[in-house]
């Protein structure tokens, strides 16, 4: 393998790592999204209703805004080794709990808990950075956020035709709980296989704990303002769970949990102004600065990619089905090529990031995703399905090379808070998926494609005037003080 190609049949080295990584994404995705297809069979068993089933969807998003956040602090100070294993190893056992769950409350507790496996995105991130030179970094990324993502359509693919194969009225659960197994055995072959680094290669970790570390006042407090929004998404959660909507929670625990939040918003901001305090009282040196204004807009940028493929995954089997009047089963294969372009749109938009400038193909990938959506928003009963069909690919590979760029850029930025940035990038998808469908819940699916094509322009605007393309070199001290260049272009 020469220093500039990537030989993805090569089962050595660091695409060995790749391998072994997009594998433990591929089956965190599997576990996480394991409930999906066989949810008419637990609805049944269950005797659930259209509200209760609405209640588990959404609670099995809630806590990976969170959990991201999280995560992403624990791989940086830990390491990505031990931090995916113990993940993968702990869902497992949430995973057999709710396979053979007795109630509709132990189903929504477990499964606001399984939310957390969907974090595990974020662990590979770091790694893959660690092992990949910015040369090819963004077509490893790729790889591995688009082969691993497609965990949540193998499960659809094949969960029902196991719980048959189990068969009785317990299948599914047998189904959902060998899921559980695979987890739990990979989460051993990954600790036993895979290093944080390359041999001879330091893991940088963060200076200081308990927030992100920021290089100036100004990047201080629009670090407060970027989270924000973080936890205005899981109060719009609470609302969408309360009285008001579905009705799976009270009032008055409505109420406790906005003011849990409030609560972990003021103490975060506290951690936040502590952890950065020096930047009030001296200038940060030089080798340990950063433009926050990256993070910042790569934020925004994954807001309305990943954010609108949640949205319209979970919306695009409807669509097809009220539109053309279709089968929910041949409506659901139709609409199933959006989460297929995965496969090879992401490692895409990663690869034409490495060759012809990350800040330019961001861009031409944006323009892509608002001339998809805006064609998507013209899809009605006049038009010829297999046309449609062809439409809805064509912005999907927009949308998920626009993840891959997002994601070619992150491990960029700094080294050393690589799990951080990707942490808070990651929820920033989850945001976008709750803002997306809650607008939908008031609109019509026209304007729904329509109001995703409108945060595109501004997001357009925020890329053209705020992101930087990388340039030159990032530096990290050792332990020892020595300063180690990391190559970025």
């Amino acid at each position: 393998m020469t220093q500039d190609k990537l030989n993805i049949f090569s089962f050595t080295g660091k695409t060995k790592t790749l391998h072994l990584t997009w594998f433990a994404f591929f089956l965190s995705f599997f576990v996480w999204f394991n409930h999906a297809p066989l949810m008419a069979t637990i609805r049944e068993t269950f005797l659930l209703s259209d509200q209760e089933v609405k209640a588990l969807l959404i609670l099995n998003v809630a806590l990976t805004i969170p959990a991201r956040i999280i995560i992403g602090m624990l791989v940086d100070r830990y390491g990505p080794r031990i931090i995916y294993s113990g993940l993968l190893a702990i869902s497992s056992f949430i995973c057999f709990a709710f396979a053979f769950a007795t109630d509709y409350t132990q189903l929504a507790v477990l499964r606001f808990l399984l939310g957390f496996v969907g974090a595990g995105f974020v662990i590979g991130i770091r790694l893959i950075a660690e092992w990949f030179p910015a040369r090819q970094v963004g077509l490893a990324e790729g790889i591995y956020g688009g082969w691993g993502n497609f965990g949540s359509a193998a499960a659809a693919l094949t969960l029902p035709t196991i719980a048959l194969a189990f068969g009785g009225e317990n299948g599914w659960r047998y189904a959902i709980a060998l899921t559980g197994v695979f987890a739990l055995v990979y989460s051993f072959i990954f600790y036993a296989s895979v290093r944080n680094t390359p041999k001879g290669s330091t893991y940088f970790k963060p200076k200081k704990a308990g927030a992100m570390e920021v290089s100036s006042k100004g990047d201080l407090f629009l670090y407060i303002i970027m989270n924000t929004p973080l936890y205005l998404a899981l109060a719009l959660l609470t609302w969408k769970l309360g009285p008001a909507n579905l009705s799976f929670i009270t009032n008055n625990i409505a109420t406790m949990i906005y003011g849990i939040l409030i609560t972990l918003f003021i103490y975060q901001t506290f951690h936040i102004v502590r952890t950065n305090h020096a930047v009030f009282e001296n200038q940060v040196p030089e080798i340990d600065q950063y433009k926050f204004k990256q993070v910042a807009t790569l934020n925004l940028a994954y807001f309305v990619t990943f954010g609108s493929e949640l949205a319209v995954v979970s919306m695009l089997p409807l669509f097809f089905s009220d539109t053309f009047q279709l089968s929910p089963v041949m409506a659901g294969m139709l609409a199933s090529g959006f989460a297929f372009m995965n496969l090879v749109a992401r490692p895409s938009g990663g690869l034409f990031s490495d060759k012809f400038g990350r800040r330019k193909t961001m861009m031409i990938l944006l323009v892509g995703l608002i001339f998809g959506y805006g064609l998507m928003s013209q899809i009605d009963a006049s038009w010829p399905i297999a046309i449609a069909v062809m439409v809805t690919m064509m912005c999907s590979f927009f949308v998920q090379s626009g993840e891959g760029a997002v994601f070619a850029m992150v491990p960029l930025i700094k080294r050393r808070l690589t799990g951080q940035i990707a942490g808070m990038t990651g929820a920033y998808g989850n945001v976008g998926a709750v803002v997306f469908l809650t607008v939908l819940s008031f609109v019509s699916a026209q304007v729904f494609f329509l109001v995703i094509a409108a945060a595109a322009v501004l997001t357009l605007v925020f890329v053209f005037l705020f992101l930087e393309e990388p340039k030159g070199h990032m530096t990290e001290t050792l332990a020892d003080g020595t300063v180690q260049v990391i190559e970025v272009h």
